[in-house]
């Protein structure tokens, strides 16, 4: 059911680069701020919060409390675009680029919750440089969390996007919740591979609907469809991040293969082995944690044999609450990026957070 399992090696992390800063990333640097946002006064930032750390991030104007944001695995700061603009109405929003993401910093062989947590919490410190509530989706909700426990004097309030609270602990999240943890091994043999091709990453791949039925892309869509507009996208746009180019595809779908080819895959490499976890407790970060907290629950469901098809389950949630009293828990009828696809009740309901948070 799971065929690349058994090619998965480790591989002993990597010593040097060519580029000390940039740490190995093929599009460091990279700008991509869209015209709309532009408009609305956003502008596209570096910020070194290290020798080699450089992080990329947008700002848009100073209207009311800060709020940063921070993507999920694999994603840039631009999947915030759709919510952005309106939330910069009364907010000051800060769109991140997670270090092995988008135009940031690789830190390839260094990837754990503390080193990586570490230099968000230096932006916040050097860009920030006043209380802001954190807003993190999927993994960046972790690191919303860990900034909150670790880095509190930088922090008002935290908002977990369908983060993976105690799911992606481990061994759990590699021996119970196991749906995930396969995916991102399949994600480290494609994209590590020395000739790789960005559509292998849909090759193989199953999407549970039911515990009998799933969803799967066939190798002549992958090899035919898939392959042809990825490399269309290439050779009409060199040097840049990868994309793809067809009539019928939506712009999500372009957005996709621009984040996989700015993804450092030993970010996922890290969750794969361990390396990620350290000593990070989530139990504990909740009971340290005296700031507000928004959890907004997205779809979830569990299957043999896939274990947890989502983020989190109830039982999670009521863990949360018990450990943090004054988290409130806003249930969402989405998939795991809650901004992307109901974006209209993912800015109403930081809004309301915000608002609360201030007042407060």
């Amino acid at each position: 059911m799971f065929p690349w399992i058994s090619s998965y090696v480790p591989r002993p992390p990597a010593e040097s680069w060519d580029n000390p800063i940039m740490s190995g990333n093929p599009h460091a640097g990279w700008r991509s701020l869209s015209p709309e946002l532009a408009s609305r006064g956003f502008e596209q930032h570096f910020q070194e919060v290290s020798p080699d750390v450089t992080i990329s991030y947008v700002r848009g104007p100073a209207a009311g409390p800060p709020l940063v944001l921070l993507p999920a695995q694999m994603g840039t700061w631009q999947t915030y675009e759709k919510v952005a603009a309106e939330l910069s109405r009364t907010m000051e929003v800060i769109a991140v680029d997670v270090p092995g993401h988008g135009a940031s910093s690789w830190m390839t062989g260094r990837y754990s919750w503390d080193a990586v947590g570490a230099q968000l919490a230096a932006f916040l410190r050097h860009v920030v440089q006043r209380p802001a509530v954190v807003a993190g989706n999927s993994s960046g909700g972790i690191f919303a969390l860990w900034l909150a426990a670790t880095a509190p004097e930088s922090v008002a309030a935290i908002i977990l996007e369908d983060a993976p609270v105690f799911s992606v602990e481990w061994p759990r999240f590699k021996d119970r919740d196991r749906f995930v943890y396969r995916g991102l091994v399949h994600a480290v043999e494609v994209l590590e591979r020395p000739n790789r091709r960005l559509a292998d990453y849909f090759r193989g791949q199953e999407l549970p609907v039911t515990s009998t039925r799933t969803k799967r892309l066939p190798d002549w869509v992958v090899d035919h469809v898939i392959d042809p507009g990825v490399r269309r996208w290439e050779r009409n746009h060199p040097g840049q991040p990868s994309g793809f180019q067809a009539w019928w595809a939506p712009t999500s779908f372009a957005d996709m293969f621009r984040s996989l080819s700015m993804f450092d895959p030993d970010f996922a490499r890290a969750f794969v082995d361990g390396r990620m976890y350290g000593d990070f407790s989530h139990a504990e970060a909740l009971r340290s944690i005296r700031l507000p907290i928004l959890v907004m629950h997205g779809n979830w469901m569990r299957l043999e044999p896939y274990g947890l098809v989502g983020a989190l389950d109830d039982d999670d949630v009521n863990r949360i609450t018990e450990l943090a009293p004054q988290a409130q828990v806003q249930r969402f009828k989405a998939n795991h990026v809650i901004h992307r696809y109901d974006p209209h009740g993912y800015i109403a309901a930081v809004r309301r957070f915000v608002a609360q948070v201030m007042r407060d």
